[in-house]
């Protein structure tokens, strides 16, 4: 900040103005010159600020309402405020409203609420009424908003990349399909498992019209083995709902619950409860984790153990014996001699919780998860924390159905396909064979929301709704239903997918009409509360559910099967990999999002890439070090990929993530990564593990972007902790209490100030956010949350490294340390090298950390300009436009929570690929009530100041205390 002189007035020039001066954008394109980031960009393409879009034009652009989504989605500058003529009746400028609605996609279900201003959705949150979800919301639901405003998606039907009308694909498509049925050539309809009651009877419709089409549902994560095992032990091919509210010990094979496995969001809140202790509640349940990889679960776990894949099945039929020689059941036998810590441990507290304990595994292979179920049958669990009766509808993917169809499209037997929201060339094994037959195919038609991997390759493209412009409905449970409904009219020339469907079997009815047809015929009828149907489909639209109060089942179903005709197939033999999930990307699907890209892995850290996780033990052997490029052979398949050292990863195994490598799905996602899905095989059902052929060190290097470098607390009091029995005797066990010696004697630091009058007065509220660290997973949910309420800018990969990511909150990792398990003075005598050395197979403890809102804020006194300031409520607060960037609050933050805007990310043209504001219609997103942060400024966490604001008006209008 300097003085200047105008009219003889002396004044203070404020950064957007210095950021204009010649020589401050000769320095930054000199910074950009030497950034690897930018290279390949022209450097005359450089904008401090994008000469047709303002903030003020965003600003302005409130006053359209739905209109400004048609004008943003057109690229149509907007030059003048235009006022309501006649404003919406639902509409208040400034008021959001909210919708009830669904997000079922990528193998993941949760009843929403969608948050939206002057017409345009711009946050996702839970639905608490729902029994299913219980308002839980995972990661990609939280992201899923942005998707809507993607400037990938398309604009309208195409036949053979040429834009065409909707009459005339229909049309030509129309006849086509009935050629292909009249020649008795099979039609196959892929599909993911289909969650709506009121399109599968349309999908039936479409199967009688065209004969010989198979409809076939493909899950590109497939839970065959738990729905084939549930078939042959209790006759009904499904999967069960399971409730972790009521267990006292759970024992997890592999199955990363509180992360990606099945309802995992559920799943984590239903777990919490049997995490949170207090004065009056002082019993946790007990975790047990076996498992190849670190995951979320395992690192949340009381008790971890690591085993390789191929031992899975030996180690669940010595679980078993182990139950069953206690309770006087027969044994499997044939059982391995490996020796499994914790087995006996685990075995014990299943047998002193029966009824409240659950066993699962993620394996597919049916016979393992037979022999899981006569676990859960002899302990009695069948019932009581798991239902048969009312099973989950959301993964019904049967793998040897997909095997044989697929095979016949790649051995060209096949009349037609038809992908509806599916993209197999990305995320089936054998994607290259089935690329070269779509190819040849003469009829293929994609129905999908861009021109991805699978669609580019068809004849036809039917550009379908986003989930937030349409109407559906979703049975996830059985007997239990959710609705979706548009919260914005669509931008472009698409259409449900449900009335493509329609259309080509005949119908004229728009979806909508069917739909309400539907819930009049099959749900109005199961209710007695309601006069009229308009009254029931208002309060159902209104909830976002239906839930009808079903006839409690007498019994469960009866357990059959001789466990004892299966065999062991433990393996030592080979280094062995597994594939698996993040909880950020799942399978892929929506790869193009940069908020699902930078967040990081809640346990590697590492974002904007996937990457080969290896032990410690292998690390030391090879002389590896993260970021080294190893080459891989399983079969005929060879990746390179750098690899990251992972503490946990269990000994001669290495772990890689799917959904990466994607090709076409946008600039942010194209080509970040490797795509690993020809890893995944099929031996009677699709298997995520198997042996390396060839591990081979390339010499190469690979940089991987991660928000946390270290791994240790260092021997520092920086996570406090206790186990239950000390906390039973000593609720402030654990606690760090420091005292300093002054020459007046030993002071807590608490009492100590650098301000002369520390006791600030607090006339009305003190607000604070408290977080309860023994039910913090880790899984960084609300960091995307936060990204989404607080319009936090994307920075790209090598910003991350080099630690610019702006995130106002951040989940600290730390792992357990053997050299720190040591007494006091031994630990001082340790290197920053071995205090920064893991465990071959650490405890993990994870410490979410935002802005603290101190009451004597170190970062207030040594501001030069007064832009961070203390509140009378307690709020530490900053302002922007007073903010000239010293950087001083940040050296003096103990916690380090401060981010500096390096540039204006929002309009600087050389993040165009990695944020979504850069374009019109992805400032669609921006939260209003939010500042827009310039560059050359500090920002943090707020404690979301516009939320306080708003509960604080609604007191006023309700005359009440907030």
């Amino acid at each position: 900040m300097e003085l200047s002189e105008n009219n003889n007035l002396k004044y203070w020039r404020g950064i957007e103005e210095l950021n204009q001066e010649p020589e401050f954008i000769d320095s930054t394109k000199n910074e950009f010159a030497s950034s690897p980031q930018f290279s390949g960009f022209k450097r005359d393409e450089f904008s401090l600020d994008d000469q047709n879009t303002y903030r003020r034009d965003f600003l302005k652009m409130l006053g359209f309402g739905v209109a400004a989504a048609s004008l943003a989605a057109c690229e149509a500058p907007i030059r003048k405020a235009i006022p309501y003529l006649n404003k919406p009746e639902d509409i208040d400028p400034s008021i959001a409203n909210y919708y009830a609605s669904t997000y079922a996609q990528d193998g993941e279900y949760a009843s929403i609420v969608v948050k939206s201003r002057e017409g345009r959705p711009i946050k996702i949150e839970g639905n608490k009424l729902s029994s299913v979800t219980n308002g839980s919301i995972g990661i990609r639901a939280q992201a899923s908003v942005l998707s809507l405003y993607d400037s990938e998606r398309l604009r309208g039907p195409k036949v053979d990349g040429k834009n065409v009308t909707w009459q005339e694909v229909d049309n030509q498509i129309t006849a086509a399909l009935l050629e292909v049925s009249n020649t008795g050539k099979p039609i196959y309809l892929v599909t993911p498992t289909v969650y709506s009651p009121s399109f599968k009877p349309i999908i039936e419709q479409f199967v009688a019209k065209y004969v010989n089409t198979k409809w076939v549902q493909y899950d590109p994560i497939s839970y065959y083995g738990i729905s084939k095992a549930n078939e042959s032990t209790f006759g009904t091919y499904s999967i069960p709902t399971y409730d972790f509210s009521k267990v006292t010990t759970v024992v997890s094979i592999g199955a990363d619950f509180l992360s990606t496995w099945l309802l995992s969001s559920t799943y984590a809140k239903q777990y919490a409860k049997t995490r949170r202790v207090s004065a009056e509640k002082t019993a946790m349940s007990k975790h047990y984790q076996f498992e190849t990889r670190m995951s979320l679960s395992g690192a949340n776990a009381d008790y971890r153990t690591s085993i390789k894949p191929s031992q899975y099945l030996d180690f669940i039929i010595r679980l078993h014996d182990e139950v069953a020689s206690s309770l006087g059941r027969p044994s499997i036998g044939g059982g391995s001699s490996l020796a499994y810590s914790n087995l006996k441990e685990a075995a014990n507290d299943l047998i002193q919780s029966q009824g409240k304990s659950i066993v699962i595994s993620d394996s597919n292979d049916p016979n393992s998860q037979i022999i899981v179920n006569a676990i859960n049958n002899m302990l009695g669990n069948y019932g009581n924390t798991i239902d048969l009766t009312q099973p989950l509808l959301i993964s019904q993917s049967n793998d040897v159905l997909v095997k044989e169809s697929f095979d016949n499209i790649i051995a060209g037997n096949a009349g037609a396909v038809i992908f509806l929201n599916s993209n197999p060339c990305h995320t089936y094994p054998q994607y290259e064979e089935l690329k070269k037959a779509i190819k040849q195919m003469k009829l293929s038609i994609s129905i999908s929301d861009r021109l991805e991997e699978t669609s580019s390759l068809v004849k036809y493209v039917c550009p379908t709704h986003h989930y937030l412009e349409s109407w559906s409905d979703a049975e996830p449970v059985k007997g239990k239903y959710s609705l979706s409904q548009p919260v914005i009219s669509p931008l472009y020339k698409t259409r449900q997918k449900e009335e493509i469907i329609y259309k080509w079997v005949g119908g004229s009815t728009d979806y909508f009409s069917l739909l309400q047809d539907s819930w009049n015929t099959n749900y109005f009828s199961k209710q007695s509360k309601f006069l009229g149907f308009t009254e029931f489909w208002q309060r159902s639209l209104h909830d976002g559910i239906f839930e009808p109060t079903l006839e409690a089942s007498s019994s469960q179903l009866a357990f059959s099967f001789d466990v004892t005709s299966i065999k062991n197939t433990a393996s030592n033999a080979g280094m062995e990999y597994i594939v698996y999930q993040k909880p950020s990307l799942g399978a892929g699907e929506q790869g193009n999002s940069p908020w699902l890209q930078e967040i990081p892995d809640p346990i590697s850290k590492a974002c904007w890439d996937n990457y080969l996780a290896i032990p410690l033990s292998l690390a030391k052997e090879k002389g590896l070090e993260k970021g080294d490029v190893v080459a891989i052979t399983v079969g005929t398949t060879k990746i390179e990929l750098p690899i990251l050292v992972q503490p946990g990863q269990a000994k001669g195994t290495l772990s890689i993530a799917l959904g990466y490598g994607r090709e076409k799905v946008g600039v942010a996602g194209n080509n970040v990564g490797k795509n690993v899905a020809s890893l995944l095989n099929f031996s009677g059902s699709f298997s995520n593990s198997g042996i390396i052929k060839d591990f081979v060190i390339t010499g190469e290097k690979k940089d991987i972007a991660q928000t946390q470098t270290h791994s240790t607390i260092m021997g520092r009091p920086v996570v406090q902790e206790t186990i239950l029995k000390n906390y039973k005797k000593d609720q402030s066990a654990g606690r760090y209490k420091p005292v300093i010696k002054t020459p007046e004697g030993d002071v807590n630091p608490a009492k100590m100030s650098i301000w002369k009058n520390a006791n600030w007065e607090r006339k009305n509220h003190a607000w604070g956010m408290v977080i309860d660290l023994n039910t913090c997973f880790g899984c960084g949910a609300c960091v995307v949350s936060c990204q989404a309420e607080n319009n936090v800018p994307v920075v790209g990969k090598a910003e991350v490294m080099r630690s610019r990511e702006m995130h106002w909150i951040r989940i600290d990792r730390y792992y357990t340390s053997d050299a720190l398990n040591q007494d006091d003075k031994s630990i001082a005598g340790l290197m920053d090298k071995q205090r920064e050395e893991p465990s071959e197979n650490p405890r993990v403890v994870f410490q979410p950390m935002m802005c603290q809102h101190c009451n004597n804020a170190p970062c207030e006194s040594v501001c030069p300009v007064l832009a961070t300031t203390h509140s009378t409520e307690g709020l530490n607060q900053m302002t922007y436009n007073r903010c000239i960037g010293t950087r001083y609050c940040a050296n003096n933050c103990p916690y380090k929570v401060r981010r500096f805007n390096w540039f204006s990310y929002y309009s600087n043209k050389d993040f165009k690929d990695v944020n979504p504001s850069q374009s019109s219609l992805g400032r669609m997103v921006l939260n209003p009530d939010v500042t827009v942060r310039a560059r050359g400024v500090m920002e943090k966490c707020s404690m979301c100041i516009q939320r306080i604001q708003g509960g604080k008006l609604k007191a006023k209008m309700e005359k009440r205390r907030p």
